[in-house]
């Protein structure tokens, strides 16, 4: 079975409260958007992987060119956009591995 997962990056700017919401609905919405897609069923069967990762602003909107994510926005900081998830795949750009973990 391939090692399906789901990447969501958080703003390093980001409050810790406001952030953890943040991951919470992305996960979510990116669930919602993908749910007829074949591998995100896959996925959902399990293990359902998810890495979170914290980011600068300038990887944020770097992530942002790829492709299959949804982004979220905390309208408590004037809508600023907080964190985004990419569709379960087995495969990311190779920088994504060198993000570290959100503890």
């Amino acid at each position: 079975m391939p090692n399906l997962k789901m990447y969501i990056l958080v703003k390093d700017s980001i409050p810790t409260g406001k952030a953890v919401v943040g991951v919470a609905h992305a996960s979510l919405a990116c669930y919602l958007k993908y749910s007829n897609d074949d591998t995100v069923k896959e996925w959902l069967a399990g293990p359902f992987y998810k890495t979170v990762c914290l980011v600068s602003e300038k990887e944020f909107e770097k992530a942002k060119l790829e492709a299959d994510h949804v982004v979220i926005t905390e309208s408590s900081l004037a809508y600023e956009e907080t964190v985004i998830a990419f569709k379960p795949r087995q495969e990311y750009p190779k920088h994504f591995k060198y993000f570290p973990l959100y503890n």
